[in-house]
């Protein structure tokens, strides 16, 4: 019996590339934990940079603002149209403002929020430091005694941290008033009214999961932002590449985290 030696050639090569994947696939995992064990280091440094804190403060929080305003009214908006509808079958009109209520502060405030401050925020740290990577001012950082980790990753991380949560507070907010002016498309409800009946259902119990979530939400955007900036190449092309990929990482992150803080909830009350 005769045995293909190039067919067993292809066989030996494609098993060396898969196995070179997974091999880089972990190699990721263990440099992103390694990352992340360095900058929670550096969290309790006593040299802590207050003042570049406060400047990512303002820009991941005062100019995502505009995005964040128009997300969170269209998301009410549309989310009142779409379910008037079926509610108007079933004769439960009534129920429209507390539905919607809920389902922003739980679930969709939250995760839709934090999407968006994936794709702008993430996306911003990993361009900006990958440039900096790129043009070696990290490198530069180094060989002057600066620290680039408590300078460039623990500020912004820890402004992600902060600020998400706020912007989600700012965007459940700016639902609800767009779930009014939805509601009002069809028939008129005054405003005290609507906001009555919306936080009627709602309890104190259905607000703190959904806060305390988005800390997760923003600790994880701001540390793959940072991370997929801070590996990143010293080609020119590797700036786009460390952009993109944070934004498709944070946002699967975000996700997971989402599933996870989801089924502890559900365990919990």
């Amino acid at each position: 019996m005769k045995i293909n030696t190039v067919a067993v050639k292809k066989q030996v090569i494609r098993l060396g590339e898969k196995t070179r994947e997974v091999n880089i696939f972990f190699l990721g995992i263990g440099e992103f934990f390694l990352f992340a064990r360095r900058m929670a280091k550096e969290t309790f440094s006593l040299d802590f940079e207050f003042s570049e804190f406060l400047r990512q403060c303002f820009q991941i929080g005062y100019k995502t603002l505009p995005l964040i305003s128009v997300t969170g009214l269209i998301m009410g908006l549309v989310l009142t149209i779409q379910s008037r509808p079926v509610l108007v079958d079933f004769g439960a009109v009534s129920m429209l403002p507390g539905m919607v209520a809920l389902s922003i502060i739980r679930e969709m405030g939250p995760v839709i929020t934090a999407l968006i401050c994936a794709g702008k925020i993430g996306s911003g740290m990993g361009a900006e430091l990958g440039s900096m990577k790129v043009s070696e001012q990290i490198d530069a950082m180094e060989v002057s005694s600066t620290h680039p980790i408590r300078f460039l990753v623990v500020t912004r991380v820890l402004a992600a941290t902060l600020m998400v949560p706020i912007l989600v507070l700012y965007a459940d907010a700016l639902g609800i008033l767009g779930s009014w002016a939805g509601a009002n498309l069809k028939e008129s409800v005054t405003f005290v009214l609507f906001f009555s009946q919306a936080f009627r259902v709602v309890e104190f119990m259905d607000f703190l999961p959904a806060v305390i979530k988005t800390f997760f939400f923003g600790a994880v955007i701001g540390l793959v932002g940072c991370y997929k900036g801070y590996s990143a190449g010293y080609g020119t092309e590797s700036v786009g590449k460390a952009a993109n990929s944070a934004v498709v990482l944070a946002s699967l992150l975000v996700i997971i985290v989402d599933l996870i803080a989801v089924q502890i909830t559900d365990m919990l009350l």
